[in-house]
């Protein structure tokens, strides 16, 4: 079977880029090709959503290979929803809206949807929500947005499939660094997230800042920290799922902005400060879990996305 994976891959930041991995590794006996921002050997460029991708990306690659295809399948993350900018959801509903056209089953796994705070990000939502074959949906927020949308269609609670590429029991209690603290901020964090780290960092001898991104957004974020803090402090990029787990099991403490830093911190069982991105954001559903459920209860989770993912495919293959 033949499936175009689709998601904020190539975009330099990390924790897509682990989305990609759970996918590939997951569901080997399915031939991926990967939709990305940057396309490395093998993938191919997203669909234009601009004058300047129309012009300068060869997109039609991409309609040739989803010619070949059966189909489909926007993998993990918080796709469809506007909170940073509508410009997210039209890009995801014009890959959809391809798809529908070809007349290809379009596959929502493990979807974070919404919030909303336009009518225009609601209504590509809605449409690519309609359509699809099958949706299984990472917390119970998005399955709230889902079912008032009254679209008469099974959606799968699930959760965020990399916590099961992460075993906490490899969590050793001499592994940690003496005090130790571990900041991974966004390239945008504000005053808030600065301000909890200048606050934590007074308890701690040594500070670590992780970079999910290369881009110089957050190389000045996490060279600011460097400063603000004023204690020993180190600045370093993570770019592979094993340099992230590494450094976090020298964690006393983490602190974090980025969702998948966050979850990979608590699959690891270390004490954990989350600050918000926005309002209603993705760690307004994470928060909750994190404070009441285990990992190996949100794995199971995963899990039964996995087992209805898979009975999907079969019925296609049939």
């Amino acid at each position: 079977m033949r499936l175009l994976l689709v998601g904020n891959y190539g975009a330099e930041n990390l924790g897509d880029e682990l989305l990609k991995e759970y996918f590939l590794k997951a569901f080997p006996a399915i031939a991926w090709v990967v939709v990305s921002a940057n396309p490395a050997f093998g993938e191919v460029p997203r669909l234009p959503c601009g004058i300047r991708s129309l012009l300068s990306t060869p997109w039609w690659r991409t309609l040739r290979e989803l010619r070949r295809s059966q189909g489909m399948v926007f993998g993990g993350g918080a796709l469809f929803t506007d909170t940073e900018s509508v410009k997210a959801p039209l890009l995801w509903f014009i890959h959809a809206f391809a798809v529908w056209c070809f007349g290809k089953p379009i596959y929502l796994a493990f979807q974070g949807i919404g919030p909303f705070y336009t009518m225009v990000g609601e209504w590509c939502a809605r449409w690519v929500t309609s359509r699809a074959q099958f949706l299984s949906v990472r917390d119970e927020a998005s399955t709230a947005r889902v079912r008032a949308w009254n679209l008469n269609k099974k959606i799968v609670q699930s959760f965020d499939p990399v916590i099961s590429l992460v075993n906490g029991n490899r969590t050793r209690s001499d592994s940690c660094l003496q005090n130790l603290l571990i900041i991974i901020p966004r390239g945008n964090s504000g005053s808030e997230f600065i301000a909890c780290a200048e606050k934590l960092a007074a308890d701690f001898s040594q500070v670590k800042i992780l970079l999910f991104g290369k881009n110089a957004s957050d190389r000045v974020q996490g060279e600011r920290l460097k400063h603000l803090l004023r204690i020993p402090s180190e600045v370093k990029t993570v770019d592979t799922l094993e340099t992230l787990v590494s450094q976090l099991h020298e964690a006393s403490c983490v602190l974090s902005q980025r969702y998948h830093g966050a979850l990979i911190a608590f699959a690891l069982r270390k004490p954990l400060h989350i600050v918000l991105q926005g309002r209603g954001d993705k760690f307004s559903a994470l928060i909750p879990l994190v404070e009441t459920a285990t990992p190996e209860a949100l794995r199971t989770l995963v899990q039964r996305g996995e087992q209805a993912f898979r009975e999907t495919l079969l019925t296609l293959r049939k």
